[in-house]
């Protein structure tokens, strides 16, 4: 146990190097790609200036797939598969804290999430001939094994039912979904988790969730660090190994996200200094040819923090809020379009007029020259903080595998920056936005 010890904390000492000094190493590193026998894709970028290896395996699992009267049940399964694995093949059970245990003897992690998505699976382990091999057969077996114990989930529920009705105490929370279902109505991605739908949750559907979903056949890998292509197949196969290896049926199709038909204004009384505004509308999809276009004029508009326009009216010339900020959400699906902003409650209208003026003049005229060239260099200047850790190149990697954009996607970014005009901004702007039919939801203020 004490070689163990020692083993995690160099391992935390080595992953503390990991963050530093890496961007050079990432920045040439082509992404190699391929497709196991199982249907397994894989996605490898090595790295070899640091001896460890970052995994993030993503299923088609996320909440769009909740059942309306279950929302959340992705999001609880994710968080179920942690707490602990059952006794198979010999090997003995390991509740919570054994697990736990286990993974800091081994200098490593692993854990699961959901997203709107995707079910996400992330290894994070150094390359050592003595520790890999242990860490990718402990993260096999909680992937393919985990226990869904009815007590521990019983527990949980209680806890995350108690969080959720202080979280609706604050403003903050009620604004963000009220918001919420008025751009996404009956979409999966407007789905609000509440103690009640939780109570409709059990132990039995999600290992139901699991058996449909988490699938050799239905899994996006990606594996960046210290390990070559032979290594990294070898890695995939196993950590997968302990799930069924059957073929995967078409999964159902989900709707697509609705344009908003007509404008809403929701003003939701709240004693709180502050008031929460949300103005917005159904967004784009992240596969969109204007994708570029629009995420450099949404800097220019409300993404560029202090050098936006947002920030200019709202903020400088008129003191309205101390920070206000727009962006867009794209997934599978059209993901919101949301400007955020605090303000007092008795200048919530104005801001509310100042932020829609803004709004629709830019959806008209888009950027003058001068802005879209000061976004270009800000963006195009930040993007080696994209990519200089491990971590984060396991992100654009799963990225890239989770909505298959092209391989060369990170070698060719700055390039794609550079080449969006103002006339790109303007065009793609008014066919994704319409001011007119805007959401608005303002919660703060007396009745």
């Amino acid at each position: 146990m004490l070689i163990s010890k020692k083993i995690a904390l160099c391992a935390g000492v080595l992953v503390a190097y990991g963050l530093l000094g890496t961007q050079n190493a990432f920045a040439a590193l082509p992404i190699q790609h391929w497709t196991q026998p199982s249907g397994a894709q894989v996605f490898l970028v090595e790295s070899p200036s640091i001896p460890m290896v970052d995994v993030q395996i993503d299923f088609d699992a996320g909440s769009r797939r909740d059942p309306a009267a279950q929302a959340g049940l992705a999001s609880m399964a994710a968080g179920q598969a942690s707490q602990g694995v059952r006794a198979v093949g010999g090997l003995p059970a390991l509740d919570e804290n054994a697990l736990g245990e286990a993974w800091a003897d081994l200098g490593a992690s692993f854990g699961a999430s959901a997203g709107g998505d995707r079910m996400s699976f992330t290894l994070r382990s150094l390359t050592d001939p003595a520790l890999l091999p242990r860490a990718v057969q402990l993260a096999a077996r909680q992937l393919g094994e985990p226990a869904f114990e009815a007590t521990i989930w019983e527990r949980d529920r209680q806890r995350v039912s108690a969080s959720l009705k202080e979280a609706n105490t604050r403003p903050g929370t009620v604004a963000g979904r009220t918001f919420s279902q008025a751009v996404y109505g009956s979409h999966p991605y407007g789905f609000q988790t509440t103690p009640e739908s939780l109570a409709r949750i059990s132990v039995a559907d999600m290992q139901a969730l699991y058996a449909r979903s988490i699938l050799p056949c239905r899994a996006k890998v990606s594996v960046v660090g210290a390990v070559g292509r032979d290594q990294a197949d070898s890695l995939v196969q196993q950590l997968l190994a302990r799930l069924p290896q059957t073929a995967c049926a078409p999964l159902p199709s989900v709707g697509e996200v609705q344009p908003l038909a007509r404008a809403s204004d929701q003003r939701i009384p709240f004693e709180a200094a502050q008031a929460q505004v949300y103005i917005g509308q159904p967004g784009f999809k992240r596969n969109d040819p204007d994708f570029f276009a629009l995420i450099v004029g949404n800097y220019i508009l409300g993404g560029g923090g202090f050098v936006s326009r947002l920030t200019t009216e709202v903020r400088e010339r008129r003191g309205l809020t101390y920070g206000v900020s727009s962006d867009f959400s794209p997934g599978l699906h059209a993901g919101a379009f949301a400007v955020g902003l605090q303000t007092r409650p008795d200048q919530a209208n104005e801001a509310v007029q100042v932020v829609r003026k803004v709004v629709a003049d830019f959806v008209a005229a888009g950027p003058t020259e001068v802005e879209l060239e000061a976004a270009k260099s800000n963006l195009i200047g930040g993007f080696a903080l994209r990519i200089d850790s491990n971590r984060k190149l396991l992100g654009n990697v799963a990225n890239i595998a989770w909505n298959g954009l092209p391989l060369d996607y990170l070698d060719t970014w700055t390039q794609q920056v550079a080449r969006v005009s103002t006339a790109d901004i303007r065009r793609a702007f008014a066919r994704v936005l319409q001011p007119e039919v805007m959401a608005t939801v303002v919660v703060g203020g007396a009745p």
